[in-house]
């Protein structure tokens, strides 16, 4: 692609549910993160073990965001529904970075990644300047993998055995968006 292509396409940015506001994550808000990825679905789509200690998480969330991660929440009324974040890499992957995106089990299917993936594709490409953004899903996590192709990312290949997950190993599809290259 030369340099005038255009962007990967990217959805209006959703209305989700009455009441939805996506704003930066704070560390105050570890309690409603540790509490979001203890939920059945959403940890069974991520790397996280059962059983992991809050004070993980609150040690995570007071990292300073200055090493290059820019965190967000989906609130619902004022309930945290969703978490997500976009990690720019260093040096020669400049031009890249990595999202990590989890969505309640009781709000999934109602507009809530939507609206965190197009926040975090905004600031990608309008603020980070970021060419590349990339993920890894599960294979079977089909909600997920429909998301994500809605707003241009593609399936680069899969990573066989990627995780120990219910008793048995499961593959995952590498997926990236790239735009403008």
């Amino acid at each position: 692609m030369s340099d005038t292509a255009p962007a990967a396409p990217v959805p209006p940015s959703p209305a989700g549910p009455a009441g939805l506001t996506i704003r930066a994550r704070e560390p105050a808000d570890w309690r409603d993160v540790y509490d979001l990825t203890q939920l059945p679905r959403v940890r069974r789509g991520t790397l996280r073990l059962p059983f992991a200690s809050p004070e993980q998480t609150r040690k995570w969330m007071e990292v300073p965001q200055d090493d290059g991660q820019i965190g967000i929440v989906a609130t619902v009324d004022g309930r945290t529904v969703g978490s997500a974040d976009v990690t720019s890499y260093k040096g020669r992957r400049s031009h890249a970075g990595g999202i990590g995106i989890c969505v309640h089990d009781s709000f999934q299917g109602r507009g809530i990644g939507s609206a965190l993936l197009a926040a975090l594709i905004d600031t990608s490409d309008n603020w980070l300047n970021l060419k590349r953004l990339e993920l890894t899903v599960f294979v079977d996590n089909e909600p997920a993998i429909k998301l994500y192709t809605k707003f241009g990312f593609e399936i680069e290949g899969t990573r066989r055995a990627e995780a120990f997950r219910d008793g048995r190993y499961v593959d995952a599809y590498a997926m990236a968006r790239v735009r403008g290259l």
